[in-house]
């Protein structure tokens, strides 16, 4: 492969960005007979400064057009606050064109698109091109979302003449966050500039702090909908979790109105010739005398001996060896379980050192004191090995699946938008919140009781659309239409950007991100891969095994309710699963005193709800709701539970008991996590100090094995030499997925649910026997 800097320098002007910096910074500059000339003056000047810093061997220049963008046709209100665009601004906008033609810089652009949505495409339409590197030249945060590092970066003026150029470390040092969660960013604490409306209540301030400990808008909300309380214990406020909850359909919007597009419908293609080659020095002469630009007449003279010139390549060192760096993070997440995936501002404040190695010093000093050297040094430290070979190994992926997958959802969303055009008589933009809720409840009139936003919006939420059903053929439609285009955007049409040169996916585990000790994923979330739809579920044919491989499954069965029986020793919860019986069926068989055989699928729902609504906490009205039952029959379950399996209802209490004294709960192999709410003065703070004093310990011990499990896997791996033929690639949940070679994948699959299923009685910490599911196949999906 060709180094870095043999690479073919192409540098993306932002053009209107750059044009109205130049208008702005050179107000009143003009020629004698009064032509405003600023814009096109720092134009020329930016292009001079590209040329001595960069040594581009391609220069394009990428244009707004003055017609309405997507944007203001899905949002009347974007960009509403600017001024309109001053005429002699607008006049030297113009002329800029002839600039860029002499000097030999091809101009794209595109009706409904910005300069920004053409800069993205032309990356992306260029992405598989290993020649070729980026610069875009921009003063606009928003192109920063762009930046891949290797490929694409970000040129820009800071303050009066100082120039920076932005690589992705360069944008987490200044803002936080990396460049793909500006739109994020933005989502939630919106752009005043584009009037941008993001999350009414959120600022700069906690929007920054949720996307450092969530990462994305899509996982902010599934945060809260699935763990509203753990939201809390991360440190926000019931304020931010109330003004998010009611923002929900802000955020979203906003964040797609700030994510650049990929997919202007241009066709890029480099210039024939290289800039140098292309400037035509007598048009550019002739147009500084008509600009009267006299300084800059002669400023591309002999640029040939400039040419040959190439940006030297900095190889920035590492502060910390990312090994040491990520056993401290996981050293402080084990002392501490509120401190989550720490950075190194973090961990210099934790440690009170300013080096990893008095660090780690420090931190085995304190893993001792709280009795956890152990779990760290025979779990959580040789597992960090096993974590950087996972991700190295990456799992393959057919990219031809899913532009096909893409391609067929299009097609039905436009169906969709055709049928609900129909339905409602009239089009609108469906992924507005603000026109469906004009559509839904004025123009059709649905609803009686129809709950607002805080800006006074009509909520369209998946919750209020849901109250609508059976009202109007029109909400089964919106409710598909939202399924597939979520699937689209957060899969099916982002999962191709992730695929690195060697086909793979190489996702990122945080072996610290959680504080129950579960493994944590990102760059992409590998983990919440959709399963509940047969079109979610589909996206899983992509993920694929090469020739003569195979992929592995390998998924621990109930495995939070066993840990409940092994913690608890419950003895009706003991005999379900000593007899190898369904732990719902098992239950509802000691509910409705019926035997295994004649349990219903209803019954079986029913103890499954409480069976996990228990593990969580859940009390009688959500047991209700859970259920779909009344009130007095949740009531009547509930009581019948807690006298089924009294011990287990027991041990609960015992560990609120004894988190609210010691201040943290024990998973099997003595992992803490700790609970300050417990202690909140706060009622609602106080109950969900008790949910997550309850939970921790199982979902605890459940990470655990699975850690043990990756483990005791490798040790036999390595035993029998089977390294290079059977490779962890990913870790779902409760599953452990392997690719190995075809020959051996039978006789490994039973070898390996073996271990599994041993991890804790060769340990001697339990009799109680662990189930493995497991299955083969060549792509996901299958197995």
């Amino acid at each position: 492969m060709k180094s870095s800097a043999n690479k073919k320098t192409v540098v993306l002007l932002d053009a209107h960005a750059i044009l109205h910096r130049g208008y702005h910074a050179m107000q009143g500059f003009a020629t004698r007979d009064g032509r405003p000339t600023g814009a096109l003056y720092g134009f020329i000047t930016m292009a001079l400064r590209i040329k001595e810093a960069l040594k581009p061997d391609y220069i394009i220049a990428c244009y707004d057009l003055p017609k309405p963008t997507f944007r203001h046709v899905a949002y009347s209100g974007y960009k509403a606050g600017r001024s309109k665009t001053d005429d002699a601004l607008v006049s030297q906008i113009k002329v800029s064109t002839d600039v860029c033609e002499a000097l030999g810089i091809p101009v794209y652009s595109k009706e409904g698109f910005e300069a920004d949505d053409i800069l993205g495409t032309v990356t992306e339409q260029t992405k598989n091109n290993k020649e070729l590197k980026f610069i875009i030249a921009s003063g606009d945060m928003d192109t920063m979302q762009l930046i891949d590092d290797g490929r694409v970066k970000v040129f820009t003026m800071r303050k009066g003449s100082e120039t920076i150029l932005y690589d992705e470390k360069a944008v987490k040092e200044r803002y936080g966050f990396s460049p793909l969660q500006i739109p994020d960013y933005k989502g939630l604490a919106g752009d005043p500039s584009d009037n941008i409306t993001g999350v009414p209540g959120i600022g700069e301030k906690t929007a920054t702090a949720l996307i450092q400990k969530y990462g994305t808008v899509e996982k902010i909300y599934a945060k809260l909908k699935k763990d509203r309380d753990g939201f809390l214990e991360d440190g926000f406020k019931e304020r931010t979790r109330l003004l998010l909850e009611e923002g929900e359909e802000e955020a979203f919007f906003s964040k797609t109105l700030a994510t650049i597009r990929r997919d202007a419908p241009i066709n890029f293609a480099l210039p024939e010739k290289m800039w140098v080659e292309g400037i035509d020095t007598d048009k550019y002469k002739a147009m500084c005398d008509l600009f009267e630009f006299r300084s800059l007449r002669n400023k591309f003279d002999n640029f040939d001996d400039v040419v040959a010139m190439k940006e030297e390549e900095i190889i920035e060192e590492k502060e910390q060896d990312v090994n040491e760096l990520e056993e401290i993070k996981v050293m402080i997440n084990l002392l501490d379980s509120e401190t989550t995936n720490p950075d190194w501002e973090t961990i210099k404040t934790f440690t009170k050192t300013k080096n990893t190695e008095d660090a780690k010093v420090y931190l085995e000093a304190e893993l001792k004191k709280e009795e956890l050297w152990d779990l760290y040094s025979n779990v959580e430290q040789p597992l960090i090995e096993r974590v950087k070979e996972m991700e190295k190994t990456g799992v393959l992926i057919d990219v031809d699946i899913l532009k096909k997958q893409s391609v067929e959802l299009h097609k039905e969303v436009k169906i969709l938008e055709k049928e609900i055009y129909e339905l409602v008589g009239k089009e609108f933009l469906i992924s507005s919140p603000k026109q469906l809720g004009e559509i839904l409840y004025v123009h059709l009139g649905l609803g009686t009781k129809v709950k607002k936003t805080s800006t006074g919006a009509f909520s369209t939420n998946v919750k209020e659309l849901e109250k609508l059903a059976g009202l109007h053929p029109v909400i089964e439609k919106v409710l598909d239409y939202r399924e597939l285009t979520k699937l689209l955007s957060t899969y099916i049409d982002s999962l191709p950007n992730y695929v690195k040169e060697d086909g793979r996916i190489h996702a990122h585990f945080v072996q610290s991100g959680t504080g129950t000790g579960r493994f944590s994923c990102e760059d992409p979330n590998l983990q919440n891969l959709p399963i509940k739809s047969e079109r979610g579920q589909k996206i899983r044919d992509a993920f694929i095994s090469p020739l003569g491989k195979t992929l592995l499954s390998c998924d621990y069965a109930q495995i939070d309710l066993r840990a409940a029986a092994i913690l608890s020793k419950d003895p009706h919860l003991v005999e379900i699963f000593k007899k190898g019986i369904d732990a719902h069926t098992g239950t509802a068989s000691r509910m409705f005193g019926v035997k295994e055989d004649k349990v219903t699928s209803d019954m079986r729902r029913k103890a499954k709800t409480i069976n996990f609504g228990i593990l969580y906490g859940m009390g009688v009205s959500a047991l209700k709701d859970g259920m779909k039952v009344e009130r007095k029959e949740a009531q009547e379950f509930y009581d019948q539970y807690r006298f089924t399996f009294s011990r287990l209802m027991e041990y609960m209490e015992e560990v609120k008991a004894f988190a609210f004294k010691e201040g943290y709960t024990l998973t099997l192999l003595g992992r803490k996590r700790r609970v300050p709410l417990l202690k909140s003065a706060l009622p609602f703070l106080r109950a969900s100090g008790e949910r997550i004093a309850i939970n921790a310990p199982m979902q605890g011990t459940s990470a655990d094995v699975l850690k043990l499990a990756i483990l005791d896997v490798n040790d036999y791996l390595v035993k029998e030499n089977l390294t290079d033929r059977v490779k962890l690639i990913l870790q779902i949940h409760d599953e452990l997925i392997y690719e190995l070679d075809e020959s051996i994948a039978e006789k490994e699959k039973d070898n390996i649910v073996e271990i599994m299923k041993k991890v804790l009685s060769k340990r001697k910490l339990t009799d109680l026997p662990l189930e493995v599911s497991s299955a083969i196949g060549k792509n996901l999906h299958v197995i």
